[in-house]
C-alpha cells in the first residue's frame, strides 16, 4: 500500500540512542540529557567528545588524560601526508580530499586489524580520525597556496590548534573560544544523513574509518552539507550588489531562487545553535569594527521570519563567523565534518554495541514477469 511507503525514512524509527536529543517544536537540543546552551557555555569540545564517547562528562583528571592523547596523536603518517600534498597540487574538491585521507588512514592505524567491535580499539581509532583530521586539512589549504605545513603542537586545545595549524600563528582568546563553541554546536544532530551512512557502514562490521568515509561521502551533498558555504557566497553577493538585502531577496525570491540558511528538516522553530551562533557573529564584527555582515544577517533573517515564516538553520550564522575568522569559504564542509566525526564515532560505538545490518528493502514497481518476453541476444 502506498501509505505505508516512507521515501526519506521521514518519521521511521529505526534505532534508539542515548547520545543526542531534538525537540523541533520547541528549538532544543541536548546532547546526553545537557541542553547545547550549556555545554556551548561551559564546555570545550574536547569535554564533549568525552561525553558522547563515555557517557558523562569528564572530571578534571579524566579530561587532562584524553586532552593529552588526543594532542598525542595529531601528527600524520609522511604517507598521509604526501597525498594530501597530491591532492592540493590537483586542486582536488576539499570534501574529495578530506574522504581519501581519511580511508588512508585506516591503512596506518595500529589497530587496523582489531575486531570491529573491540570498544577499547574503537575508541582509539576514533581518536586518532578526530584528532588527524585538523592536521589533514590545515595541510591542504597550505598546500594549494604554497605555504610551508606547520606542524601541530600539544600545548593548544583542539580547536586553537586547527587555527594554528592553517594560519601559522596562534589564534587570540576570542577566536579560539568562538572556534571551539562553533565545534561544539556541531558535533552531533541525531540520525542526519551522514551519521545514518556510518551507521549503515557499521552494522556490516566494517571498521571505523570505513564508516567515517561513508559518513564524509553523505555530507558532501548538497541536500546535507554545504548551505553554510552557500550562505556567505550569498552574502558576499548581496555585499557587491547595488541593492539593498530586502530588496536583494525579495528579488532572489521573485526569481525563484532559494535562499540558503533557512528552514530544517527537523526543526519547526530557530535552530538553537544558530542563536548561539549569530552572538558569535555580532561579538567578532563588533571586536573588528565591521557590522555589516552580520547586519545583514539578521535584516535577512527577520524578513523572512515575518513575511515567509521561515527561520534559520545552524548555517546560516556560522558562514559570517567562519567568514569573520578568516576561514576561505570552501573549508566550511569540510570543517563541519572536522566536528562531526566525532558524533559518527559515537554513533558507530552503539551500533557495534547492539549491531544489526541495516537492511531495509524497497517496493518492486517494474514489469511482471508474465508480461515480459525474454529475447536471446541474437534476436534482440
Amino acid at each position: 500500500m502506498a501509505d505505508d511507503l516512507k521515501k526519506g525514512l521521514e518519521g521511521v524509527l529505526v534505532a534508539e540512542s542515548e547520545l543526542s536529543s531534538i525537540d523541533g517544536d520547541e528549538g532544543r537540543l541536548i546532547y546526553r540529557g545537557h541542553t547545547i546552551e550549556d555545554l556551548a557555555q561551559g564546555a570545550s569540545y574536547e569535554e564533549v567528545l568525552y561525553l558522547l564517547w563515555h557517557g558523562h562528562l569528564p572530571a578534571e583528571d579524566e579530561l587532562e588524560e584524553f586532552t593529552e592523547a588526543m594532542a598525542d596523536e595529531r601528527e600524520l603518517d609522511e604517507g598521509v601526508l604526501e597525498t594530501v600534498r597530491t591532492l592540493a597540487d590537483a586542486d582536488a574538491n576539499p570534501m574529495s580530499a578530506l574522504q581519501t585521507v581519511v580511508s588512508e588512514l585506516a591503512a596506518f592505524d595500529p589497530d587496523a586489524d582489531a575486531d570491529p567491535t573491540d570498544r577499547e580499539a574503537n575508541l582509539r581509532k576514533g581518536r586518532r580520525i578526530t584528532a588527524k583530521i585538523p592536521t589533514a586539512l590545515a595541510a591542504f589549504e597550505r598546500a594549494r597556496n604554497d605555504d610551508e605545513f606547520v606542524a601541530p603542537r600539544e600545548d593548544l586545545g583542539h580547536a586553537a590548534n586547527f587555527l594554528y595549524m592553517l594560519n601559522g600563528e596562534e589564534p587570540d582568546e576570542v577566536l579560539a573560544e568562538t572556534f571551539d563553541q562553533a565545534l561544539v554546536l556541531h558535533v552531533d544532530h541525531g540520525l542526519n544523513a551522514s551519521t545514518f551512512a556510518a551507521m549503515v557502514t557499521a552494522s556490516t562490521l566494517a571498521d571505523v574509518h570505513a564508516a567515517t568515509t561513508s559518513a564524509i561521502g553523505a555530507l558532501s551533498g548538497s541536500l546535507h552539507g554545504g548551505a553554510n558555504q552557500d550562505v556567505m557566497r550569498m552574502l558576499k553577493e548581496v555585499d557587491d550588489s547595488d541593492m539593498e538585502p530586502l530588496e536583494w531577496v525579495e528579488t532572489a525570491l521573485e526569481e525563484g531562487r532559494r535562499v540558503p540558511g533557512f528552514g530544517h528538516r527537523v526543526y519547526n522553530v530557530k535552530d538553537p545553535r544558530a542563536k548561539i551562533l549569530g552572538q558569535r557573529s555580532e561579538a567578532l564584527g563588533e571586536a573588528a569594527g565591521d557590522m555589516r555582515w552580520y547586519e545583514m544577517s539578521v535584516t535577512i533573517e527577520e524578513h523572512l521570519m515575518e513575511e515567509k515564516g521561515l527561520a534559520p538553520n545552524v548555517d546560516f550564522y556560522s558562514a559570517s563567523t567562519y567568514y569573520q575568522m578568516g576561514i576561505p569559504v570552501d573549508l566550511y564542509t569540510p570543517i563541519f565534518a572536522m566536528s562531526r566525526a566525532g558524533g559518527w564515532i559515537a554513533h558507530v560505538l552503539e551500533q557495534y554495541d547492539d549491531n544489526r545490518l541495516i537492511r531495509p528493502r524497497a517496493r518492486y514497481v517494474g514489469p511482471d514477469p508474465e508480461e515480459t518476453e525474454f529475447v536471446s541476444l541474437e534476436d534482440r
